[in-house]
This record gives structure tokens, sequence and C-alpha cells, in this order.
């Protein structure tokens, strides 16, 4: 379930003209084309971003502290991290019916038994391991875990857990209500979605237009001030957007290279010089067009707290890249899959670098591996790295339920004993994460960022 694909028509201007000046009291915001709007099927920022406006979460999620906080929960408590009990606000969805314990108990069992092509679905399914999720009355959630997790409360920040109307979980229409959704937070659709559309606050007034535009006509809207607010910036603008007003926040996904489990990157030895050779900084200035930040640890930003320094395997070395692979024997050449337009381009790095012949094809090499991320909670992107990688050391899966079972205030330290394991046995090396772009002119203010759910469109304000 997808929606339509964005059709740009070039509009060819003659003569003097001038910015059309916003309409008074209706914000606007350009946007791409979101794939989806059905909480449980968003892939992209804007969709993210949208679905944002019109849901609340059960949690929020402070990127300033890596904190969680009470939103449609009024409270997310347990004794022992396995016996879970969230109590909710009153709320309604916008059709006005009510939002119930049942609301999120039947729409969790819809999205866990989705076809998989929802990437909330793993939510469920892996990153929360729920033996048992009940209503025991109207305004209280109880989840049993098969096992102690104390990143409960981060994971029910996530946007796949975002609540549906009766009416919707009954017809299974979910082409049709992802163009146009209901939710339960502070914006509602004011029509069905079309390349576009208009939010309309629930209390208190105010609207928000949002227009589907090409990244070079957002910039250049945003800064002759037709537009209040581009939430993409083109690589080609990057540089100048810094003289603009402006804000950069991780994106929920990042990028490996996966090694086979078996062969002659079964020694680490390998694996490490593979990873030293790669020049992150050269392919984000290059062909990935400063959409991306060189990674500095396995896990991305949004997953973890600040480093101390980079990693050893994310740090572009040369010489130690060339030694490490004489040590090790490696000699011939090896393959690198990947589809991707800069594929070609790190392989020849690696060629040039460690001085064997790299193609870029299906074989026995490193494949790219792209991770899409659903929560904050340092589990789901260890879990997902080790599982995608087939790296079942006894140790590690120890160490990682160790971290699990902590509660949250006490895991960070856990959770790095087994980050470090990982970067030692490298089944995966980190290349990059993904961030977001927006500027806005100098008449708007209050502008926010979520690395979950991008610009916050409740924040911001014109005048």
């Amino acid at each position: 379930m997808r929606l339509a694909a964005l059709l740009v028509t070039a509009l060819v201007v003659t003569g003097c003209s001038t910015a059309t000046p916003p309409e008074p009291g209706v914000l606007t915001v350009g946007i791409g084309e979101p794939a989806s709007l059905l909480p449980a099927d968003l892939p992209d920022q804007a969709g993210r971003m949208i679905a944002a406006a019109l849901w609340t979460p059960l949690v929020g999620y402070d990127p300033a502290t890596g904190k969680t906080s009470p939103a449609a929960a009024e409270s997310v408590t347990s004794d022992d991290q396995v016996t879970w009990t969230v109590k909710l606000r009153p709320g309604t969805f916008h059709d006005g019916t009510p939002v119930t314990a049942k609301s999120y108990v039947d729409t969790w069992e819809a999205v866990r038994l989705a076809d998989g092509s929802w990437p909330g679905a793993s939510v469920l399914r892996e990153t929360l391991p729920a033996k048992e999720i009940t209503a025991p009355d109207p305004s209280t959630i109880k989840i049993v875990l098969h096992r102690p997790f104390g990143q409960v409360p981060a994971v029910l920040a996530s946007q796949a857990l975002y609540p549906l109307p009766e009416s919707v979980l009954k017809s299974k229409d979910w082409a049709g209500f992802a163009l146009n959704p209901v939710g339960n937070g502070p914006f509602k659709l004011a029509a069905r979605w079309d390349h576009g559309g208009e939010l309309v606050k629930v209390t208190g007034g105010g609207k928000i237009k949002l227009k589907v535009l090409d990244p070079e006509i957002q910039y250049d809207q945003a800064k002759s001030g037709e537009l209040d607010l581009a939430t993409t910036v083109p690589g080609s603008r990057h540089d100048g957007m810094r003289s603009e007003l402006h804000a950069m926040w991780a994106l929920p996904k990042a990028t490996y290279l996966k090694f086979p489990a078996t062969g002659r990157f079964a020694d680490a030895t390998v694996r490490h010089a593979v990873a030293m050779a790669v020049d992150r900084d050269a392919l984000e200035a290059g062909p990935l067009a400063h959409q991306v930040d060189p990674a500095r640890s396995l896990l991305p930003p949004v997953s973890a707290g600040e480093r101390s320094g980079t990693c050893r395997p994310c740090t572009y070395d040369p010489a130690a890249a060339k030694n490490l692979l004489v040590q090790s024997g490696f000699t011939g050449s090896t393959t690198l899959y990947g589809e991707a337009h800069w594929t070609s381009i790190l392989a020849t790095q690696l060629q040039g670098t460690l001085g064997v012949e790299v193609s870029v094809k299906p074989g026995d090499g490193p494949s790219v591996l792209e991770l899409g991320l659903q929560t904050t909670s340092p589990h789901e992107p260890l879990a997902a790295l080790a599982k995608a990688a087939g790296y079942t050391d006894a140790g590690f899966a120890e160490l990682l339920a160790t971290a699990d079972a902590a509660p949250a205030a006490d895991s960070p330290p856990l959770y790095r004993l087994a980050e470090n394991q990982l970067l030692r046995d490298l089944p995966v090396a980190p290349l990059w994460s993904g961030h977001g772009h927006a500027i806005w002119p100098l008449k708007v203010s209050g502008v926010k960022a979520n690395p979950l759910t991008g610009v916050d469109l409740t924040s911001f304000s014109r005048g």
C-alpha cells in the first residue's frame, strides 16, 4: 500500500515576478511525496512527519536528553521488567470515537499478523517480546513479556504502535485508510490526501498546507518567504544551507557492509581491513550528496548517546587497512554486492587501498545492508544486525540479554558492552547514518525536529 508516485510539473515563468505572500493563519510546508500514511507502514521522512501530527504517541521521546515522557499514556510502569502496566489518558479519534486500551490491543494484533510488508510489524514480532497483551479495562493496557525487557517505554514511542479506529480494523481497508487517515493527534486531515493536503488543528484553530515539491523548488521558495518551511534540502544546496536558518537531525536509518560468515571473510582481520579501507567522508561529500553522516560508532545516533571518539573500524586508515590484509594472507580478487549508485565508487576505493581487484556483482564478498529503525532502543539495531549477519555468538547473546533486562536508566553501559563485542568481531562494518534537513525564512520560529518523526509540525509559527 503505497501512495501514488509524485508527478512533477515544470513551471516556466517569464518576466519579473514576486513571491506569493502566505495566507494569514495558514503555515506552508514543502515535503516529498510520502510513500504511505499508515502508521505501521512509514518508510520515509514525509510519512513519519505527517503521521506525527495526526497521532499522539503513547510515549514521547526527547532527542536532547534521550529520555521518554508520558504522552497519550499517563504512565508506563513495571516492578520486574516483565509485566508492564500502561495507564491511558482520556482521548478520542478524529471521528469522535474513544481511544481505549482495546484500540491499542486490537491495532497491535492487526499489525503483528500483517503479511510482513509493514515495517512496523517487526516491532511487535521481534523488538517487543510479548507473551500476552490485554486490556483489563478501557484505560489500562497490560503487557506480559517472555523475558525481562527494560526498553518497553522506548518501544512504546514507536509510530508503528499508534492506535487505529475500530472502523478500519473491521474493514481492513488499509489502502483507503492510508489516503484518509484518522488519528488521535493535534491535527487532522481536512480532506483525502491527493499529492498534498491540509492539516487542521483539532483545537485552537490553525492550518498547515503540505505541498509536495521538488527539493530545489522547496529551497528557493523557503528562501523567498513563499514557503514557511522546506523539509528537504538537495545536495547541491547543502553548503548554502548553512547561511540560512536551518536544522539537521539524525534519521532512523543506517547503512553497513555485511560480511559472509564463512570463507575468506571468516577472518576478523580481513573484515577490519575492509572496514578501515572505506573513505566515508569522500563518499558523503561525493555520490551521497551530503545526505548522510559518516559512522562514528556501530549504532546510529538515533539509538546511541554521544561517543568520546570514532570507533576503530569506522576510521579511514589506508596504511593500517593494507597491513591488516597482508597479515591475514588474503590474496586474489573479491566482489561487492550492491545496487546503489555509490557501490561502484566504494569498490574502487577498496581496490585502490587494499590492492585487490574488487568488482560489483553477486559473489562471495561484502554486501550492502540497509537498516531501518522503528524505535530509539539500542536493542533493536544490535539484535537486527546480529540476525542479518547470522552472528550467533553466545557471549554476545548473554551481554544483550543482560542489557535488555536492566531498567532503562541503567542499561546504556551494558548495551555498550554488547556493541563493543560486535565491533571486535565485526560481522558488519558501519558506514553511515542518514540525516534530515530543513530551512525556513526569518519570519518563522520554533522549528524543532525529532529523529523518529522529523520536523514537529506542532512547534513552529510565523510572525
